[in-house]
């Protein structure tokens, strides 16, 4: 089922608004399906407006990390969720988002990317 994004039917008072137009597909969103870490990487292709496309990460197994001393980017395995600030739950379920620290072979790194919007997970390496 999906989400209604569009106005609320409802004045600040509570009184309804009165409107004459039906709901528009566009205003439609989705179902949050989070990015898991495992094995295997698998995307899902979406349509977006404009025709536009755009790449779904659903299960993210490498990442691309970046180390500040060096500044060569060099792409590792996942290996866990060290801690997400978005949603501590996150953590028991290596649930990947923006600003979670993953375990990497490196090290410790803090995502930068939006998986489940660019289709990549893209990470710093911490330095401790």
């Amino acid at each position: 089922m999906g989400r209604w994004q569009g106005r609320s039917l409802k004045k600040p008072s509570g009184g309804r608004i009165w409107r004459r137009r039906e709901k528009r597909k566009r205003e439609l969103g989705e179902e949050y399906v989070p990015v898991v870490v495992g094995e295997g990487e698998e995307k899902v292709v979406v349509r977006t407006t404009g025709g536009g496309r755009k790449i779904r990460l659903r299960v993210a197994e490498k990442a691309n990390v970046f180390d500040p001393r060096t500044g060569r980017h060099t792409v590792v395995k996942i290996l866990g969720v060290v801690e997400n600030p978005s949603n501590p739950h996150y953590v028991r379920r290596n649930i990947v988002t923006k600003g979670a620290v993953i375990r990497t072979e490196l090290g410790r790194a803090r995502v930068t990317s939006r998986p489940g919007q660019d289709g990549v997970v893209n990470a710093v390496l911490l330095g401790d």
